[in-house]
């Protein structure tokens, strides 16, 4: 779109805000883009927010790793999202990551939190912060 290869960024920048653009760095722990076969997780990637006339875009700069899902796992979720009761067969990863990422801790940490509140990701989040 913009010729930009030798421009300077500040100009750059003050060229994007007289369009209307306006560019957010994001602090971002870890991004997960989740397929019908997988998960790719970007830890530490660096996420940037660009507002253009309402219309929001994000980049992800980083290397992912992946993972592949587990059959099930997406109605356990659910299922714990819905009851206020723990999971006998565990804690669900999607919901430590959850807790994880709200609450800004470890997934160690959070995984704590929530079998000390029997799978409630509210209570869990609640204690962490």
């Amino acid at each position: 779109m913009f010729g930009g290869g030798g421009m300077n960024p500040r100009k750059m920048q003050q060229m994007m805000k007289q369009m209307g653009i306006d560019v957010t760095e994001i602090d971002a722990e870890e991004v997960v883009i989740r397929t019908a076969d997988e998960e790719l997780v970007f830890d530490g990637a660096q996420v940037t927010r660009m507002d253009a006339q309402g219309q929001e875009t994000y980049q992800i700069v980083g290397e992912p790793t992946t993972r592949e899902l587990g059959s099930g796992d997406e109605d356990a979720a659910d299922t714990a999202d819905e009851t206020e009761g723990g999971d006998a067969g565990g804690i669900p990863d999607d919901d430590v990551q959850l807790v994880a990422t709200r609450a800004g801790v470890s997934e160690a940490d959070a995984r704590e939190a929530l079998e000390d509140a029997d799978g409630d990701l509210a209570a869990a989040i609640s204690t962490l912060e």
